[in-house]
């Protein structure tokens, strides 16, 4: 009979700790990735739990957050900061092709969604920026199907670049920055500036500012920048690249010159594994891909020609195109493989082992250390896309769990 109460007495402390959500919170703290997802389904108060925006944010510094690729969005060049009497999209094109590999990616693709917001500018941490320049955007998150209309910037911009910049962690709130830089040529002067308008999605506000930097540094129109730790990264003119911190309390444009002796059409920016900006270059004989050394992330220099012009920059891997297809000879059969040009395409999320290329309309996983590819699928392959005019940018979404009862006014009864 004792024995019986004390077995009791446990379980009813064990129900009791469970049903503590900072206990509860504690243990699942400790439960590896690939398990806790699952205890999902355990209960409501379990879901709740482990979707809350609290959880993830303890959860992420303890473990790394998983990321999915649900495809490829397409952006044609000639389309933004269309003039009265540039390039129309014709009608029956859609304005935000993707590209979809996976099944999630097929629902989004089909969604009417997507024709809501304009074109296709940018993701961040599983977050779109979409719109149509210089005065209309919208944030949208695929995920809780949440989207916001960011008001008209204040001021015009003839040429702009732009960056986003979404919270590192999932969340139900969308916290997110959206920079937009003009774009000019040098002055003839010691310094000259860049002006600036920021959205800050906790403010609901643009605030406009200017960052100093040498005259010889232009940012390059229409492009979008890297950002790497919340540091944004865009091309410049003359191989440059322009750095600006928006944490740091400098308001200036610092830069470094990319590798390489000339500016190559195909060329990519991304983040490596362990959190550093990796550079990719290719021409009809081969690629590069290069690492930015961490100081020199932090404290860029001036565009300089001193006779050292891969400074800062380690390389990481160099090859040969016509020695990687002799490797993966089942695709050397393919006649579009030996009549088509190949291309570097896009980094991976945080991965440097990896990287897409392209062959006409065939993408490909290219392993770097062994020079194996990988074929891959794609629901698009009949669109008309214009490659040689377009940014082909792939989208990755947070893989963490995602419930409504953690959205604001729900309960778990």
């Amino acid at each position: 009979m004792k024995k019986k109460r004390k077995m009791r007495s446990g379980i009813d402390g064990v129900n009791a700790a469970l049903s503590s959500d900072d206990i509860l919170c504690e243990i699942l703290l400790r439960v590896p990735p690939e398990t806790v997802f699952s205890l999902i389904i355990v209960s409501k108060m379990w879901l709740h739990v482990i979707c809350s925006s609290v959880f993830c944010q303890h959860y992420l510094r303890r473990w790394p957050l998983a990321f999915r690729m649900l495809g490829f969005f397409v952006c044609n060049n000639l389309y933004l900061g269309r003039g009265q009497n540039g390039v129309r999209r014709p009608r029956t094109e859609p304005a935000m092709p993707l590209l979809s590999t996976c099944k999630e990616g097929d629902d989004l693709k089909f969604s009417k969604t997507l024709k809501q917001f304009g074109y296709f500018i940018d993701s961040s941490n599983g977050l779109l920026l979409c719109g149509r320049h210089p005065k209309r955007y919208f944030v949208w998150n695929p995920i809780t199907k949440q989207h916001y209309k960011i008001p008209k910037p204040r001021v015009y911009f003839e040429d702009l670049c732009m960056a986003f910049l979404a919270e590192d962690h999932p969340s139900v709130d969308m916290c997110y920055k959206v920079i937009r830089a003009k774009c000019d040529f040098g002055l003839d002067e010691e310094m000259k500036t860049v002006p600036i308008e920021t959205f800050n999605s906790k403010t609901s506000t643009w605030n406009f500012s200017t960052l100093t930097c040498v005259p010889s540094l232009s940012l390059c129109p229409w492009s979008v920048a890297t950002v790497v730790k919340g540091v944004v990264h865009w091309y410049a003119a003359q191989r440059n690249l322009a750095i600006y911190d928006p944490h740091n309390g400098e308001r200036r444009l610092s830069s470094i010159k990319l590798p390489g002796s000339i500016d190559f059409e195909e060329r990519v920016l991304g983040e490596s594994f362990d959190g550093r900006l990796q550079y990719g270059w290719s021409c009809k004989s081969g690629l590069e891909i290069w690492v930015l050394e961490k100081e020199e992330a932090g404290h860029a220099t001036t565009p300089s020609d001193d006779g050292y012009p891969n400074k800062g920059w380690n390389l990481r891997y160099r090859l040969n195109f016509k020695t990687m297809w002799k490797k993966n000879p089942t695709f050397m059969t393919k006649s579009c493989l030996r009549d088509k040009e190949t291309q570097i395409l896009s980094f991976l999320h945080r991965n440097s082992k990896s990287v897409c290329i392209r062959s006409g309309p065939d993408i490909f996983l290219l392993h770097l250390v062994n020079q194996k590819v990988e074929a891959v699928l794609y629901n698009g392959r009949g669109s008309s896309i214009s490659w040689d005019f377009s940014r082909v940018a792939p989208y990755f979404r947070p893989d963490w769990p995602h419930s409504s009862l953690c959205l604001p006014g729900k309960s778990m009864t």
